[in-house]
């Protein structure tokens, strides 16, 4: 508890004995579900219902700085507010076209994200303590700034090739592990664009030529969904053409692909997990953000740690040629500076979670927290 109180300022409630304590620990996608007139502020049993607060999802965090009216006339498209915007002291600056709610469709699904935003954050006001899975080293200045954010990253699950995870949304292609067994070490480009990402035909086509065009080996997780009406004889000429140096999989154990000593570079969407997984392995990015939190955490790849490069230089949405792709594949493994960084923010990730690590600490100060506290059930 010492260092829950020197570090975060957070222990028990002044004026509670500990066998009063009582707590919710809330996923911060989930918690806005909350109805207020089923559990009032007056009852007992709720009152303290955000005392911690789970939250993987950091970008949500960056618009406590902003306030509603300004975001509004963002979300508008006001063209005066167009341009760059720093969040908060110690972020990069990011383009407002790229904000979480201008990314997300037509303007009734923006609307909708943003209130999912100006939600999370008005709950986080209330949260005494907040879980994030990153590396507090990673983002010092935002850590500056919120004292009750409890860094607890890179979350892996281990870094074994015969690790198992618990679950996964299809079932894991694993034959996909053999086959990087059989290939040279640091050659093969990881392509994985997570479980939301969906590509136009024309797109995919462009992707699937320019790893064709890159002439190396290739491990690419093509997810049922992951384009709208595409040909599956193309795909399936596709596969055969490459069959000698690619490998295609509905989905794949991916901590341990990332692991593996054949990986030379991943051409991801950068969600946060997979931004952390690849961060805890060393592996530089080639960033193609699909929408809400990734093209900030394509800023941090590209800008502030510089482990990676944008597939697309402007904000505009313009379509992908496979020339661009095969382009930046080569720049990308050409570049020693960026595998030299990867591999230093991966010492600093795994020094995060070893014993006396940033990470390694605030996970014991919430135990010591947990085990103070008593956790509701309703």
């Amino acid at each position: 508890m010492d260092y829950c109180r020197r570090e975060h300022g957070v222990g028990v409630r002044d004026g509670q004995e500990d066998g009063d304590q009582s707590s919710l620990l809330l996923d911060c996608i989930c918690s806005h579900s909350r109805d207020d007139d089923d559990h009032p502020q007056d009852d007992p049993r709720w009152h303290p219902w955000c005392r911690w607060y789970y939250f993987f999802f950091f970008f949500f965090l960056i618009a406590v700085s902003l306030d509603e009216e300004h975001d509004l006339g963002l979300l508008q498209g006001s063209q005066r507010r167009h341009g760059k915007h720093q969040l908060s002291p110690g972020m990069p600056s990011i383009s407002t076209t790229q904000f979480a709610w201008n990314c997300a469709g037509d303007a009734e699904g923006q609307k909708i994200i943003f209130q999912l935003v100006v939600d999370n954050n008005r709950l986080l006001e209330l949260a005494e303590l907040i879980i994030c899975n990153t590396v507090r080293e990673m983002e010092s200045p935002v850590f500056a700034l919120f004292p009750n954010i409890l860094s607890v990253g890179p979350l892996l699950s281990g870094q074994s090739l015969d690790h198992k995870p618990l679950v996964h949304f299809w079932p894991e292609d694993t034959t996909c592990v053999k086959w990087l067994d059989e290939q040279p070490a640091n050659s093969v480009i990881y392509v994985a664009f997570g479980s939301f990402t969906v590509f136009d035909h024309r797109q995919l086509q462009e992707l699937a030529l320019g790893l064709e065009l890159s002439r190396r080996p290739f491990l690419w997780v093509v997810r049922p969904d992951l384009a709208s009406e595409t040909s599956v004889a193309w795909l399936d000429s596709f596969r055969e053409r490459t069959a000698g140096r690619g490998k295609m999989v509905s989905w794949s154990p991916q901590q341990q692909i990332l692991a593996h000593p054949s990986i030379a570079c991943f051409l991801s969407h950068c969600g946060w997990n997979s931004t952390m997984e690849g961060v805890g392995n060393g592996v530089p990015f080639l960033c193609w953000p699909y929408f809400t939190d990734q093209f900030l955490n394509q800023v941090y790849i590209c800008d502030v740690w510089k482990i990676g490069l944008r597939l697309n230089d402007d904000d505009k949405g313009t379509e992908i040629s496979r020339e661009q792709i095969q382009e930046r594949l080569e720049e990308l493994l050409g570049d020693e500076g960026i595998k030299a960084r990867a591999m230093m923010w991966k010492d600093i990730a795994r020094k995060g979670v070893g014993e006396g690590g940033s990470s390694y600490n605030n996970l014991k100060c919430i135990v010591e927290e947990m085990n103070s506290v008593r956790f509701l059930e309703f």
